[in-house]
């Protein structure tokens, strides 16, 4: 199929993009550069822009039959309160745009990224990390999730919010547990590399539909 990948320059994003392009499926994506992309290819179409804005967000999604959204609001490093790069209201913005393109497309299968700990599940995550998120930077991309998840819950698309517990780089393949209302419990851990394979695996079986698992290893 044809989809639309968001986010494909970021850590998790690359993944995402190796993997769709190695599964033969043909592949938009909208970068800020493109010359951060990890691969290039015959089946890849780059646009150019930012999502929030409607025109090439519009450009970018036409012709696809699902959009995948590892997007991310970002700090200018891993610090908790280092200064933001990105708008505070990137994912909610975005996802206003997706669900009003997606209508006027007809495209249905929608599945963003998002975060164990945001909305329902901040109480499942351990106490230190709940403090961290309410006292430092860290907390607006768990509030902003929480908006966009909201958005497209309310909506009839068929939509998957995945969220991973905490990421790191390895590159092992390793068995995902699958969590909701925190049964059976998380792990603490999850590599991007799995969790891209999760997003592929749930686009390609039209899994989880309207629902939003937690994904630990």
């Amino acid at each position: 199929m044809r989809i639309l990948i968001l986010g494909a320059t970021g850590r998790t994003g690359k993944h995402l993009l190796d993997l769709a392009l190695g599964r033969g499926h043909s592949v938009n994506v909208l970068v800020r550069d493109k010359n951060k992309l990890p691969r290039l290819s015959d089946r890849l179409k780059v646009f150019v822009g930012i999502p929030t804005d409607p025109g090439i967000l519009e450009e970018a999604m036409t012709g696809c039959e699902a959009v995948l959204s590892s997007l991310n609001i970002s700090r200018h490093s891993d610090f908790p309160w280092a200064k933001l790069r990105t708008p505070k209201d990137l994912l909610s913005a975005t996802m206003k745009n997706i669900i009003a393109i997606a209508g006027k497309l007809g495209i249905k299968r929608i599945i963003v990224l998002s975060a164990w700990g945001v909305n329902e599940t901040k109480k499942e995550i351990p106490g230190w990390f709940r403090w961290a998120i309410d006292h430092s930077n860290i907390k607006y991309p768990y509030l902003d999730h929480g908006v966009q998840e909201d958005l497209l819950k309310a909506t009839d698309l068929d939509w998957t919010i995945v969220r991973p517990s905490g990421l790191n780089n390895s590159r092992k393949e390793k068995k995902i547990k699958v969590s909701f209302n925190a049964v059976p419990k998380p792990g603490y851990l999850i590599s991007r590399k799995n969790v891209a394979g999760f997003l592929m695996d749930i686009l390609e079986t039209k899994s989880y539909i309207r629902q939003a698992p937690t994904i630990s290893t």
